[in-house]
């Protein structure tokens, strides 16, 4: 792949103002590229995707907008949860599923995840699936095993076509909000482990799934991290809410596409 997919995470942070003036703010700074190549995703929380989605439609580049989470059922009583069908009227275009937050603090399972991603494919939004091991697993030398039973997992049932509608983003739980990046050799080896199961399983259509880091991926150590074989972009958290460094990342992502 020579292009990039840079995607923001912003977890549970900004309110309705705070996600106006960034998305503005990083609109103003893109529009000054000549040509954007990179695809452009950014997830704030739901109470905020309306507006997040208003506002991206300013800029002249293409920059989407992602739900960090969704529920599988169309509708019923789920208090507190959030339908596809209704993140697809805010005019959302990803849904972010099996993030290692909500793997940890919320207990979703693989065959949860799985739910998931197939209500999302089945609503024509597109997927970024996250997974990833724990600094206990990568200790214990089971990093493959735990990404091939994740992926096993959430991939289930899933074929060759609807692979073009998904996206794989690997993050190092231990490397998650630490400030801590895994070394380029860890990411090279896990990326690359990652494009021969798609291949494998997958066949053309896993030499294209888009494979992203996201673990601590900033602007400092994006022109290293992107530069890694088979990165593809990186799913990124605390510099996404800060225009300068999130565009910064976007620039870096422009320059190695060229």
């Amino acid at each position: 792949m020579n292009n990039f997919v840079i995607a923001g995470n912003w977890k549970m942070n900004t309110n309705i103002e705070t996600t106006i003036s960034i998305i503005k703010n990083v609109a103003e700074q893109v529009d000054q590229l000549n040509e954007v190549k990179s695809t452009i995703v950014i997830c704030p929380p739901f109470t905020n995707i309306y507006v997040a989605a208003q506002e991206a439609k300013k800029s002249k580049h293409n920059i989407q907008v992602g739900a960090q989470n969704c529920h599988f059922e169309e509708s019923g009583a789920f208090t507190g949860e959030i339908s596809l069908d209704m993140i697809k009227s805010l005019n959302c275009d990803y849904v972010i599923v099996g993030h290692s937050e909500r793997r940890a603090y919320f207990n979703e399972t693989n065959a949860d995840i799985n739910k998931k991603l197939k209500a999302v494919l089945k609503n024509n939004l597109k997927v970024i699936l996250c997974i990833g091991e724990t600094l206990e697993d990568r200790q214990s030398h089971k990093t493959f095993d735990v990404l091939e039973t994740q992926l096993n997992g959430c991939l289930q049932d899933i074929v060759e076509n609807d692979m073009k509608n998904i996206i794989i983003a690997y993050e190092p739980v231990w490397a998650i909000g630490t400030g801590v990046s895994a070394k380029t050799e860890e990411i090279e080896e896990a990326h690359n482990w990652l494009r021969n199961y798609c291949e494998k399983k997958y066949a053309n259509a896993g030499k294209t799934v888009a494979l992203l880091y996201g673990g601590s991926l900033n602007d400092k150590n994006a022109p290293e991290i992107l530069n890694v074989s088979n990165v593809n972009g990186g799913l990124i958290g605390g510099a996404s809410l800060v225009p300068e460094k999130f565009v910064s990342i976007i620039k870096t992502a422009e320059s190695l596409s060229k």
